[in-house]
């Protein structure tokens, strides 16, 4: 399999982004991005899609309920190659709609803590865990985190200068909630995301763009595991991006603090092997084997529980059990231990 590094959350002028879909894509190359996925809020900005400076520009949509109040339930749609805002004001048949065209959901920001300091940062949560149907949730949303932080203003206006002394990780609540979904039997993939927009802050008489493109770009990613190497065909690779988001083959990186392309998490037992995202019958034990290309501290869970730890560049482990395996990785980046890697699961049954 290829490893490509895809964002897959982020805005235009065609909502309340910055700048437009070839000036992202261009802070998308500076930054070593492959792919990114242009999710503007109620609206599928369509004609967009195809490649520039070598970076696979694909268009999706963040769908929200303008009239609910207070504001909840973002939804990342890709795929579904139709307008599909008119089923925002109901979750279930949003998730039903966009199956039916064969897209896919997943659920932004799913847990968010807001600030007090204005409006515009108020939390949007999911709220509608009762929906079923949907392929993901994003697990790691770089802004939602920085918002968490705006707790007064001399902290914002520090965040805005210092924002990597901010970042630790993934919110605990949002790992517990996908453990627990992944325990009730379901495939929920999880994914990483800046959600840019690109624009200008005001905090007195300071104006500046306190994150711009390129930068989220080189922070929170999806690196995503392809069938073969992009070939600048747009409908071939774009279908690859897709299948990988479905199919869970893919994992969540902080790429600032080490850029972690070449990790793998793989599982055999006898000879059936997997990766993330697949299921593997067990003919006997099951070994694991997690490498990284850096050094950190790596975590092996099953059903959302530590099985093994190590610090270093790998870790193996061989279990009896079944259950859903995935790893978690820190590393030490700007004087703390934070979040590194975060993969999807391997369905041990």
């Amino acid at each position: 399999m290829v490893e490509i590094v895809a964002n897959l959350h982020m805005h235009t002028p065609y909502s309340d982004g910055h700048d437009y879909h070839h000036e992202i894509a261009k802070a998308a190359a500076r930054a070593g991005i492959d792919v990114i996925i242009v999710t503007d809020h109620n609206v599928l900005v369509r004609g967009k899609d195809g490649y520039v400076d070598g970076v696979l520009v694909l268009v999706g949509e963040e769908v929200h309920d303008v009239q609910r109040r207070p504001q909840a339930n973002n939804c990342l749609v890709y795929d579904a190659r139709e307008e599909v805002v008119l089923f925002a004001s109901h979750p279930r048949r949003l998730v039903d709609e966009v199956a039916r065209r064969g897209g896919l959901t997943f659920f932004a920001h799913p847990v968010e803590y807001g600030s007090r300091l204005s409006e515009d940062f108020a939390a949007i949560p999911w709220v509608d865990w009762d929906v079923r149907g949907f392929t993901g949730i994003e697990l790691w949303n770089y802004m939602t985190e920085f918002k968490a932080c705006l707790w007064s203003w001399p902290a914002a206006a520090f965040g805005a200068f210092f924002p990597s002394l901010l970042i630790r990780g993934p919110f605990k609540a949002t790992l517990r909630k996908w453990d627990e979904l992944l325990a009730g039997g379901r495939r929920v993939v999880a994914i990483g995301n800046a959600d840019a927009h690109g624009t200008p802050f005001q905090l007195g008489p300071l104006r500046k763009t306190v994150f711009p493109y390129d930068y989220l770009f080189r922070c929170v990613n999806t690196h995503l595991l392809i069938d073969r190497p992009l070939t600048q065909d747009i409908a071939r690779d774009g279908r690859m991006v897709y299948d990988a988001l479905r199919a869970g083959r893919c994992f969540v990186a902080y790429d600032l603090a080490g850029n972690a392309r070449g990790f793998s998490f793989t599982a055999r037992s006898s000879a059936a092997r997997a990766v993330m995202g697949d299921d593997l019958h067990r003919h006997g034990a099951t070994h694991f084997e997690v490498r990284c290309p850096g050094i950190g501290v790596i975590t092996l869970l099953r059903n959302g529980r530590p099985v093994a730890t190590r610090l270093g560049r790998s870790l193996v482990h061989t279990s009896v059990e079944p259950g859903t395996y995935r790893v978690e990785v820190r590393r030490f980046f700007r004087g703390w231990l934070r979040g590194w890697i975060y993969s999807n699961p391997i369905y041990v049954r």
